[in-house]
């Protein structure tokens, strides 16, 4: 762990929690670790949303959806602006094996 690529990119770790946004931290910081590491987690919270918007709409069970989605998306920014590398639950060893 790199403080220094950490502390330079905290923000732009954040956005890769925002709904299409992860692209910026892919595409723009490819030679940061903890941008790449975030992006690569926004990119399949990503992909939950949008197959979610399926299910959002179901009572019940597609508001509880919505709403796990949107927490862990907040815990999310958090932990980037935080300096922290956390794992998504689930997902979080899913994003460990994209290699873009």
């Amino acid at each position: 762990m790199d403080s220094q690529d950490i502390n330079d990119n905290k923000l732009i770790a954040a956005l890769s929690y925002v709904w299409v946004l992860f692209l910026i931290p892919l595409l723009a910081k490819r030679d940061s670790k903890f941008c790449q590491f975030h992006a690569k987690q926004g990119l399949l919270l990503f992909l939950v949303e949008v197959v979610g918007w399926l299910v959002f709409w179901i009572p019940i069970i597609g508001w509880l959806l919505f709403l796990a989605v949107v927490v862990v998306a907040i815990i999310g920014i958090l932990k980037a602006l935080s300096g922290q590398y956390w794992e998504l639950p689930v997902l979080g060893e899913y994003a460990k094996k994209i290699n873009l």
